[in-house]
This record gives C-alpha cells, sequence and structure tokens, in this order.
C-alpha cells in the first residue's frame, strides 16, 4: 500500500482579504471556545504580519505573541486593540431562540 503524501496547511494563506478575515473570526467566535478564537487571532496576524499588527495595536510585537500563546490569558482591551488593528470588530446580536428564563 502506497502512503498518502499530504502537504501542509495553514489557514493563514487563504486569509487574504477583509471578508474572508471577518467570516473566519466570526466562525471561531460562534464555536464557543475562547481558546479556539484566540488562536484564530493568532492565524490572522500571521496573516497580515504580526509586526503590522503589533505596530498599529500599539502592543510590542513580543507582547502580541504573548497575548497570543495557546495558554495565554489576555484582556478584553487588548483583543479589541489587536481586533481594531485587523480592520475589524466584535458585533453582539441577539440569539434567534432567546434562552429560557430560569
Amino acid at each position: 500500500m502506497s502512503k498518502l503524501k499530504t502537504l501542509p496547511f495553514d489557514p493563514a494563506d487563504f486569509l487574504q482579504d477583509d471578508v474572508a478575515i471577518a467570516a473566519y473570526l466570526t466562525e471561531a467566535l460562534a464555536a464557543g471556545d475562547a481558546g479556539h478564537f484566540q488562536d484564530a487571532l493568532g492565524t490572522v496576524a500571521r496573516a497580515r504580519g504580526m509586526a503590522g499588527i503589533a505596530e498599529t495595536s500599539g502592543l510590542g510585537r513580543e507582547s502580541l505573541y504573548k497575548a497570543l500563546r495557546p495558554d495565554a490569558h489576555p484582556r478584553f482591551d487588548t483583543v479589541q486593540r489587536v481586533l481594531l488593528a485587523m480592520g475589524v470588530h466584535l458585533t453582539v446580536q441577539a440569539d434567534a431562540q432567546p434562552a429560557l428564563p430560569d
């Protein structure tokens, strides 16, 4: 049996415009896992260029890397600054089915 050869996949290679980035982050946020969303932020930062995101957000490059590490717990204002530097923002909307009262 021959071995299947695969190539490395990096989603950052496919995040080339604001619409794709917004859709990617929206889906990551909708998953409800903070770690997954944080990983997606790191992917977008790599796609856009870490140095540029760091400069635009006012964070040092080292601080940006630390904030986006898998074991990090960045402050909400840090996440907002990174999102703003990426050219996107969070939007809150009501669920289609409201939660039932306790």
